[in-house]
């Protein structure tokens, strides 16, 4: 029994790294996309936007912005649109962290809309 579970998942390889992603990340809706043709810089402003936000959510001894491992928009570049972006941590439990405290962007006037 042990043997096939262990040629089972070797074979779903892909699926349980794909499980452990899902569980590593998390999305945003409702950010404005800026007005920046550049692909790299804007890359770049989506990922400290990402960790603005994180920062409004995280306590004042957490540093969770800095667990922020990639920021991908989930639909092609649409200037001034609202496209929803997959934030990438790099652990588990900074996703359950900003998950448990994402209540405190309905009081930010700023973040309100996300």
């Amino acid at each position: 029994m042990k043997v096939t579970v262990i040629e089972v998942t070797k074979e779903k390889e892909g699926l349980v790294w794909d499980t452990v992603d899902k569980k590593k990340s998390f999305l945003i809706f409702g950010m404005k996309e800026k007005k920046n043709p550049n692909k790299f810089t804007r890359e770049h402003e989506e990922k400290e936007l990402a960790k603005t936000v994180i920062k409004q959510v995280q306590d004042s001894t957490q540093e969770l912005d800095q667990e922020v491992k990639e920021v991908i928009r989930l639909q092609r570049y649409n200037e001034g649109g609202r496209t929803p972006m997959k934030v990438i941590m790099k652990s588990q439990v900074a996703v359950k962290e900003i998950m448990a405290r994402k209540g405190k962007l309905a009081d930010d006037t700023e973040h309100k809309n996300i």
